[in-house]
């Protein structure tokens, strides 16, 4: 609606995964990194956590982009699946026949293993990344790391890349886990885009639409990350829908009350409301201290 308007070719800010828009920022590129070395090693499992939004799914993209032709991807993205289920799906996405009649956990677990065992031979690499890993139930990956078992002397035959909230890393401290989580080679959790990153990201994906950040005032920008808390998939809706609000007024850029506008309509007034005054709160307390220290060193000077 506001495309023409602004002079853009597409909606820089939508939330659907298009790949011209991804923006990989250090936080990013730096998960990738540790994911990375992580299915180099010899060890079964990786993980990736963050807060909902935070580019969780960026990274894991990513990464399969980076993995190299030899290697058999399986795919999980809705793991609230009993042990059962979750082997007859990896046998599905490794592409591998089976007779439903013969299903137990004994018979899955032999086909996939004899895949992993023929992929091996064969020189590929077979990996399984599961999405929303926080559902899976304790048995579910306790069978998950008896997969994992089978290895030569210098690397395991199946590499694992777990990405899920923060309550997976809840999750991997129980007692009966203790054994997968000792497996876990490389883990990393995601941050929020740091106030210049967001200004990055949104300049990023405004320039791939053919647009320009000068589309939001300066002052726009900074209230931008205030609002989201660096949140990646919140920063789309907000900018999204402070650019239709500011195409129905007429305006020629987004000011920063169209963009509180949209936050509230986004988030809700008192979310917004208290972002903004975790920010002042935040601000006065730093005034605060360095008031508090140059106090004390005049003091010094003047005795």
């Amino acid at each position: 609606m506001y495309l023409n308007y602004f002079g853009l070719n597409d909606n820089p800010f939508s939330i659907a995964p298009n790949p011209d828009y991804l923006y990989m920022s250090p936080r990013h590129k730096e998960a990738l990194a540790h994911l990375t070395f992580g299915l180099r090693e010899s060890g079964g499992f990786v993980m990736l956590t963050g807060e909902v939004g935070t580019g969780k799914t960026t990274v894991s993209r990513k990464l399969l982009q980076q993995l190299p032709d030899n290697t058999q991807v399986a795919m999980i993205l809705n793991p609230t699946l009993s042990a059962i289920e979750l082997l007859a799906t990896v046998c599905d996405e490794l592409g591998i026949s089976y007779d439903p009649d013969k299903a137990s956990l004994k018979y899955f677990t032999d086909q996939i293993l004899s895949r992993l065992a023929r992929n091996h031979q064969s020189g590929m690499n077979t990996v399984l990344l599961i999405d929303e890993a926080q559902h899976l139930m304790p048995e579910v990956l306790e069978q998950l790391r008896l997969l994992t078992n089978l290895e030569t002397n210098r690397e395991k035959l199946l590499k694992v890349v777990l990405i899920g909230q923060p309550e997976l890393q809840e999750l991997l401290k129980r007692n009966e886990l203790r054994q997968l989580a000792q497996r876990i080679t490389a883990r990393y959790h995601l941050l929020p885009l740091t106030a210049p990153e967001v200004s990055a990201y949104m300049a990023h994906r405004l320039d791939v639409a053919q647009g320009d950040i000068s589309i939001f005032s300066p002052a726009a920008v900074r209230t931008v990350h205030r609002i989201t808390a660096g949140i990646p998939r919140v920063i789309n809706l907000l900018c999204d829908r402070a650019l239709t609000l500011s195409f129905t007024k007429q305006h020629a850029v987004v000011k920063k009350s169209v963009l509180l506008a949209a936050g509230e309509q986004i988030l809700g007034e008192d979310v917004v409301s208290q972002r903004l005054r975790g920010q002042q709160t935040l601000w006065m307390m730093v005034v605060l201290i360095v008031s508090v220290a140059l106090g004390f060193m005049a003091g010094r000077w003047y005795v």
